[in-house]
Order: structure tokens, then C-alpha cells, then sequence
């Protein structure tokens, strides 16, 4: 979410164009699974109606817009605080929601205020906890990595229980946005390029936070964003356009969405971009007719921060009146930070621009979120000082931390073994990353403490066993004055070494030439990443290059660490450095996680979810695109090639080495027709065939070979994590049926056709086996 300027905020209220909303071409219907779409029927249920209707009874209208409104504490270095506006808007009841405001002692004030309310409804906290609320775990791309649905649950149920001991009711995650273009910043805050895997994750992360029953004093509400379709911004530029067939939003882009509401996710939060030309937060085929009717949702739906303010930008309307409107007819309940459904809902409903009926289906939506959270019965059950002493940054959630960041860590490249490290002789770290706190957590790390975060050269030295951990800077973390400056601006807090780049490398040459080895920790800053961080320049900073050229003319083996949030153009560093580990940013435990690989106490087991491009000019890039009709044919001038660079990327979808290496072989169909109804079974024989224990991902793919409408080359379907010791081999057993084949066909009807598939199996999208089967006709 976007923080604007009172003064910023203010132009938004007045400027804009008012157009009218066009009609929509009908799409596809699919249907939902999600239970909490179904009617309501149980005891329980039929209470909390009859409790929100009667309440509803009792509100005044201006208490009811209040319901609908949300509003942000502010932060102060002392921690988070209220505007005095804001608590004369709580006690006149035109305020039933805040966000960022955190810590027991603080919500317990807030919720003070509300209960000298009339009605005496309780305030909803909300907060930005996307990986971790104080215990910080690893960027949600990185996370990813570990290919473990299980671990991410866990991560997101101990962010869930953190935030709900500092008195947190709801997070604004997960972030299933798909995306393609590592340029955007927030690729770091979601899992990649991949639709089915985004699936699984939606599903994986709802039951994180929300648990097996809301008002637990350890679940929280979840919300799905941005819906929909944000990850498709136009040049990877955030808050830009977005505009796409129907066909591509069904087939790669929607299903992680409504795999969250499938799972039952409490609410849903609109996007800044357009869908069909419409503003999402305006667009009522999105929040009706798709979200509501077709799908089920029984939620509600937020705006992301001052979306409906910011429509005007976008010239579907005039002024605040008719952006509101808007909103309020698209099915939007709950408007965040721009105050216009409190300040227009009394006109809009004098003119019968809208119905009460629609105000009190919203209000009883947000009442319900209330009621399942128990803070009817309790106000401030979340709000025990006690409770959050124990249970926040405490040991076991910082070891979970730890467990999960080192299974994040992707070993790229490791010629000649230089890895793992041994725990004897003289070790370098050098780099500005190496004795780096503050970055380590990265971005959207709103509640954490970096100062309690693990720096990579302390790790290494808690873990070095006999050997000698030397340390130099080396270089500043960026050399781009401008770049800086807009960094810290924004609480960058970028610190330059005052020595010259010179010293600097000459301090890291003396340091390297007395090591064994030499780590050398790059990558970008937290701030290179996340909300408004696109960048056009995927290389590591121009001025970290020469000390890493410097390093490697010692003749030292070089070991490359890399902390980033988006995966970056690394041909140079692959061409020239013999070990590369992407480490991402890994979180409050980062330090030690990166000591556990590098010394091997953990055989990393990560794949990437979002290919590495080999130079940007390459992007979008990505493993399951469709072919051409002239395919790529390096002896062929006439095909689908660049000059000056190959098609494919540097590291693949799916892509992540071991220090053991792993052979696939005897892959086996248990049939060649796939009857409708019927199961295709598929076996592979998985070896550890070096000299280490270790985990391997293997990863099954389809290929739909005619298809009524272009299919893509491979489609990820299933995968499976194993862990052999060296020597071992496992068979691995796959299930296919025609579910599995099904996509949306020439008529958008989602179905499987009869004919050709290919199956394929490996340890990436690039490197696989593969058999051949026919799908029988129904």
C-alpha cells in the first residue's frame, strides 16, 4: 500500500474526469468449492445473523459509512500513534477500522475510544504482515524457494500468532499477484511466474493466517491481493496499466485468487491497475459478478491505500462524489485512507446513486469479520501484554525462522566443489552485505527489528568452528548519488564509508590474500525492492563490480552471496565466479541460515519460482510460454531468436543445484491412453548420485500438444520434495488425470480435449525426461 502526503491526498480529492462504466462481455463461469459460500445453515451461523441484523437496526447511516471506513495510525520513532482527527472520528463512530497501529497497549486505547461509542462496536486492526510480523521471515519470492507447502503455512500461522499477540486482527496477505517481469518491485512480495504453484501457495498461506477457525486467539483475518491482475503491470512499473485478454487472465492469471477464496479467505483487496479498462477498484464485473457470484466469496473487500481517490487519476470520474459512486455500485466495502465513502455516502444515497440495502450488505460484512474474530465477546482479547511478551521473537519462532530461511537459499553455481566451506583455515567475508543488519529483513518488514536481525559476518563467525573469520567492507552498498538519495528519503538508511572506492578494495585485497577463500556478500538494498521499487537495471550495483573482479584476481576461490528481491542479470557473475548462492533476503535469522549452507551443516535444497533473464531486454521471460510458428532454429535466420542473445534464460524456472547431484532415470507411464474418469500413472527413479545427503525437488510437467486454442510449451502440475542420502535411489509415483489437462478452450469453456500429451520430469523446467501419452476421447 501507497502512504500519500495530506497535501498530495488532497489534489486527488479534486481532480479527474467523469466517464461511465461500459458493459462487459460475459465470461466464463467456473465453480466454487469454497464452503463459507454455501448458505448458511449451522447454530452458530444463524446467531451471528440474527446478532448483525440487530445491530444493524440500531446504527445510524453515518455509523454505518463509519463501518466502511479505515484509517491509518501514524508511526513515530517511539512507535505507532493517532492523529487527533482520527480520535474524534473513533468516538463520533465514523471510524470502525485503523491500520498500522500495533502493540497491546496501544490497540487497547483505540479500542478504548470505541467502546465509549453508543453502540460500542469494536475498532479492526489491520497491518501489513507479509513475511513475519516481528520474527521475519524470509521475502515471500525467497520463501517460495523452499518449494515446501507445509513451511509456508508455518511461517505464515507464527506471523498470525505474533501479530495477534500485538493486538493485530488482520494482515493484508498473501500477494498471489503472477508475474513476469522481475523488473517490478514487488515480484519480491509474491511467488513468481507460475499459475499452479501460485495455487498451492494462495491455499497454503490462507490456512497460515486464518487457521483452522477464526477467533482463535492465534489466527487472524487474511486478505488476497491485489485483485486483480497487478503482477501484469505494463514495463514492470508499478501502479501502471494492465490490459490482456480474457483467455490470459483465466488461464495464468486469476486461479491463484480464487484458490484463496476457495480456501476461505476473509477478505480481498483491490488493485491499482485497470481490468478491461476499468479501474479494479471501480470495475463491478470484478468485485460482483466474478468475486461475489461466480466464485462465492462472502468476505469483504478492502481498497488498497486511497485507490478510490485515485481513480480520479485514472479519469473515470470527476471528484470524490463520483468516484465513490463508483466504488460503492462495483461491491467495494471498505475504503482505505481516502475517507470518501464517509464524506460522499450521504449524498450518494440522497441522490439515489445507491441503496441502503447496498450500505447495509457492506456494513453486515465487516460486522460478520468482527463477530467470527470474537471481539464482540471481547474487544481486547488481542490486546495481552503478557501474552505478547511470551510469544513474540521468541526462540522457537526464531528458529523456525532460521529453518525456513536456509531451505529458502538457492545454490546457482558451484564449479570445482568450492562449496561447502570447510570450518578450519582463514575465511574473507568482504562486501557491503557482510556485516549488514538493516538489509537482511528486506522489504515489507514493517513491524520488524533489524537491529535483531543476524548479519552474514556474524553468522559465519558463530559457526566457523577452528577457522579464522576475517572481515572487509570492500564498497559502499551503491554509488549512485541520486539513487541514494531517493532511497533515503524514504528511510533508506544508507550509511557510506567515507574511504575512497580504492581503499576501500584495497583493504578487501589485503583481507582476501591472507584467506583460503573469499565470500563476498552483493545485492541490493531493501529498499531496491517491494511497493515503488521497479527497477530498469537488473545487474548488481555498477560499483560492486570491481571488487568483485578484484577478489577474483587474487586466484582466492570466490564464493558470491546475493541479497535482493528481484531475481537479477547475472551473465557476468555466472560466466566468471565459481560459486553463486542467492540468498534473497532471509529474514531476522539471515546470518545463520546463509552459515548453515555455506558450511554445509544444511545441503541447500531451494528452486527458483520466477526465472533469472540473462539481460533485461530479454523480459517478460518465462518457462511456460507458448511456441511460435517459426520456433527458435539457430541455423534458420527466418526464426523466433535475438541477434545478440539466446531465448532462454540464465537460470530457469525450477532451477536450484545441491552439493550431492541427483540422476533421474527410468521414467515410466503406466499406460499410453488416459481414459476420461481414469488415472495415468507416471514413475521415475530419483539417485543421489554424489557425495552428499540431500533434498531434491522433482518437478513434473504436461504438454498439451493440439489444442483447439495455443497451449504452452510446458505446464507445471505436480512436484515432489525427497530427501536421499548419497548413494540412495527412490522410485517417485505421479498421478495424472484429465483435471489435470483441463484449460479454457476456443469457446472459454473450462475442459480437457482428447489428443497428444507429453509428460515431463526433472529437477527443472529446462533439464528434463520425457514420455508420451493420447487422451482418450469422452
Amino acid at each position: 500500500m501507497m502512504k500519500l502526503s495530506s497535501t498530495l491526498r488532497a489534489g486527488l480529492l479534486a481532480m479527474g474526469l467523469c466517464l461511465s462504466m461500459p458493459a462487459l462481455a460475459q465470461l466464463p463461469k467456473t465453480k466454487s468449492t469454497n464452503v463459507t459460500a454455501r448458505m448458511s445453515t449451522t447454530a452458530a451461523d444463524a446467531k451471528m445473523n440474527a446478532f448483525v441484523s440487530s445491530l444493524l437496526a440500531k446504527m445510524t447511516l453515518d455509523e454505518k459509512l463509519g463501518q466502511l471506513n479505515l484509517l491509518t495510525s501514524d508511526m513515530d520513532v517511539t512507535g505507532p500513534s493517532i492523529r487527533a482527527s482520527y480520535k474524534q472520528d473513533i468516538l463520533a463512530g465514523r471510524c470502525g477500522n485503523i491500520f498500522n497501529a500495533y502493540t497491546p497497549q496501544y490497540t487497547r486505547q483505540l479500542q478504548e475510544l470505541a467502546m465509549q461509542t453508543r453502540l460500542k462496536i469494536p475498532l479492526l486492526f489491520g497491518f501489513d504482515v507479509i513475511h513475519g510480523h516481528k520474527t521475519i521471515f524470509p521475502i515471500p519470492l525467497g520463501e517460495a524457494c523452499t518449494w515446501d507447502m507445509a513451511l509456508l503455512e508455518k511461517s505464515a500461522h507464527v506471523a498470525a500468532a505474533e501479530a495477534a499477540a500485538d493486538g493485530l486482527h488482520w494482515t493484508y496477505s498473501p500477494m498471489v499477484d503472477i508475474a513476469r517481469d522481475p523488473r517490478w518491485g514487488r515480484v519480491a512480495e509474491g511467488v513468481g511466474e507460475d499459475t499452479w504453484y501460485g495455487v498451492q501457495v494462495a491455499k497454503a498461506k490462507v490456512k497460515g493466517y486464518q487457521g483452522t477457525q477464526l477467533g482463535a486467539n492465534n489466527a487472524v483475518l487474511a486478505c488476497v491481493k491485489h485483485f486483480a491482475l497487478y503482477g501484469a503491470v505494463e514495463a514492470g512499473r508499478d501502479y501502471n496499466t494492465v490490459d490482456m485478454s480474457r483467455r490470459q487472465m483465466y488461464q495464468f492469471y486469476l486461479p491463484p485468487y480464487k484458490a484463496a477464496v476457495d480456501a476461505g479467505v476473509a477478505s480481498v483487496m483491490t488493485s491499482f491497475n485497470e481490468v478491461d479498462g476499468i479501474p479494479a477498484t471501480a470495475n463491478k464485473w470484478l468485485m460482483t459478478d466474478l468475486l461475489r457470484k461466480e466464485w462465492g466469496f462472502k468476505g469483504f473487500v478492502v481498497t488498497d491505500y486511497t485507490a478510490i481517490n485515485e481513480m480520479i487519476n485514472h479519469g473515470v470520474g470527476a471528484n470524490t462524489y463520483d468516484v465513490g459512486n463508483l466504488a460503492l455500485n462495483a461491491g467495494v466495502d471498505m475504503d482505505m485512507q481516502g475517507s470518501v465513502y464517509i464524506s460522499e455516502g450521504k449524498k450518494l444515497l440522497d441522490d439515489k446513486k445507491i441503496t441502503i440495502a447496498q450500505i447495509n450488505t457492506a456494513v453486515a460484512r465487516v460486522l460478520e469479520a468482527k463477530y467470527k474474530l470474537g471481539l464482540f465477546d471481547d474487544p481486547f482479547k488481542f490486546s495481552d501484554s503478557a501474552r505478547a511478551a511470551k510469544e513474540i521473537l521468541n526462540a522457537e519462532n526464531r528458529a523456525a525462522s532460521r529453518d525456513i530461511a536456509k531451505r529458502s537459499i538457492v545454490l546457482l553455481k558451484n564449479e570445482q566443489q568450492v562449496l561447502p566451506l570447510k570450518k578450519s583455515g582463514t575465511i574473507a567475508v568482504v562486501g557491503p552485505l557482510a556485516n549488514d543488519q538493516r538489509d537482511m529483513i528486506g522489504t515489507w518488514s514493517a513491524a520488524g527489528d533489524w537491529h535483531k536481525a543476524v548479519s552474514i559476518l556474524d553468522g559465519v563467525k558463530a559457526q566457523a568452528g577452528n577457522a579464522t573469520v576475517l572481515y572487509a567492507k570492500g564498497c559502499n552498498i551503491l554509488g549512485d548519488s541520486v539513487l541514494i538519495k531517493k532511497l533515503n528519503a524514504f528511510g533508506g538508511n544508507i550509511e557510506l564509508d567515507p574511504r575512497t572506492p580504492q581503499q576501500l578494495i584495497d583493504e578487501a585485497i589485503a583481507t582476501a590474500s591472507k584467506a583460503d577463500v573469499v565470500v563476498v556478500a552483493l545485492g541490493e538494498t531493501c529498499g531496491m525492492s517491494g511497493e515503488a521499487a521497479s527497477r530498469s537495471d537488473l545487474d548488481i550495483p555498477e560499483n560492486q563490480r570491481p571488487l568483485l573482479e578484484a577478489m577474483l584476481k587474487t586466484g582466492k576461490p570466490v564464493v558470491l552471496l546475493l541479497s535482493n528481491g528481484h531475481p537479477l542479470t547475472l551473465t557476468w557473475e555466472d560466466a566468471h565466479v565459481p560459486a553463486i548462492l542467492e540468498t534473497w533476503f532471509l529474514g531476522t535469522e539471515a546470518g545463520n541460515a546463509i552459515a548453515d549452507v555455506l558450511f554445509g551443516d544444511y545441503n541447500p535444497a531451494g528452486k527458483l519460482t520466477m526465472s533469472f533473464p540473462r539481460v533485461v531486454g530479454q523480459i517478460p521471460v518465462y518457462y511456460n510460454h507458448k511456441n511460435t510458428g517459426r520456433p527458435f532454429n539457430e541455423a534458420n535466420k527466418y526464426s523466433s531468436k535475438y541477434l545478440d542473445v539466446a531465448n532462454d534464460p540464465l537460470y530457469p524456472f525450477g532451477y536450484g543445484l545441491s552439493y550431492t547431484t541427483f540422476t533421474y532415470s527410468n521414467l515410466q507411464l503406466d499406460a499410453t491412453k488416459l481414459a476420461p474418469g481414469k488415472t495415468l500413472g507416471v514413475t521415475v527413479t530419483v539417485t543421489n548420485s554424489g557425495s552428499y545427503d540431500g533434498e531434491e525437488v522433482a518437478q513434473l510437467y504436461l504438454r498439451d500438444l493440439v489444442g483447439s486454442v495455443t497451449r504452452p510449451v510446458k505446464e507445471l502440475k505436480g512436484f515432489q520434495k525427497v530427501m536421499l542420502r548419497k548413494g540412495e535411489s527412490k522410485t517417485l509415483h505421479f498421478n495424472i488425470t484429465p483435471e489435470d489437462l483441463k484449460f479454457y478452450d476456443k469457446d472459454m469453456k473450462w475442459t480437457s480435449e482428447p489428443g497428444d500429451f507429453t509428460v515431463f520430469v526433472g529437477g527443472n523446467s529446462r533439464d528434463v525426461s520425457s514420455a508420451d501419452f493420447t487422451l482418450l476421447e469422452k
